[in-house]
């Protein structure tokens, strides 16, 4: 396992079902500096999952980037992820850092201040918090907005992404309001460009770390 000290700055989620080159996706915005690959796949069969989960690892540690399956835990697993990202009805996360152990990075989607701290008790190493704007990339969201964001990060010491309408010029208040990732699914995969857009998103944090 990676260590997840590295989890902060741009958390690029790549979705089969948004672009028809994840594999070129994903190498692109690894140039750009996303530092975090996160792969979604909810309609493919587990064997194509798995193979593009194998390929985006690699690319991830070729460019030393940390690379998270979403749900999947036995792909995470089997891939040789450096972590999955659970949801709130997913495998409870207690559940899931007793069968892995310390061999995974565990990511836990939440909503709530209450959610965030039992995910924290429970043995997550970050939280995603979202939605917070409006989506298309998932239909079964929660509003979240910025003062939820800020309510969250005062609670909790772990790293947070925070998920769900996040654009370029949107994301300066996403991060003032206390995301040390925002994570990004169509402002990346829609982009003309997208390792350019994805430097433009990485240098936002450049210069928070200067």
């Amino acid at each position: 396992m990676r260590p997840a000290g590295r989890l902060q700055g741009l958390y690029a989620i790549i979705d089969p079902t948004v672009t028809a080159d994840p594999r070129g996706l994903a190498r692109a915005v690894l140039r750009g500096g996303a530092r975090v690959v996160q792969l979604r796949d909810k309609a493919g069969p587990a064997v194509s999952t798995y193979r593009l989960a194998q390929a985006l690892d690699e690319l991830c540690r070729q460019a030393g980037a940390v690379f998270i399956v979403n749900d999947r835990l036995d792909i995470a697993l089997a891939a040789e992820a450096d972590g999955v990202h659970l949801g709130q009805q997913d495998l409870p996360l207690s559940v899931a850092r007793a069968l892995v152990g310390e061999r995974l990075i565990l990511g836990c989607s939440t909503n709530t201040v209450a959610e965030a701290l039992q995910a924290e008790r429970e043995g997550a190493d970050y939280l995603g918090v979202g939605s917070i704007f409006p989506t298309t990339s998932k239909t079964d969201t929660r509003p979240a907005g910025l003062a939820r964001l800020a309510e969250i990060r005062a609670a909790v010491r772990l790293p947070i992404a925070a998920i769900g309408g996040i654009t370029l010029e949107n994301a300066p208040a996403v991060i003032a309001a206390g995301a040390d990732m925002v994570a990004v699914i169509r402002a990346l995969a829609e982009s003309d460009d997208p390792e350019a857009m994805a430097r433009r998103f990485a240098a936002l944090f450049a210069a928070r770390e200067r």
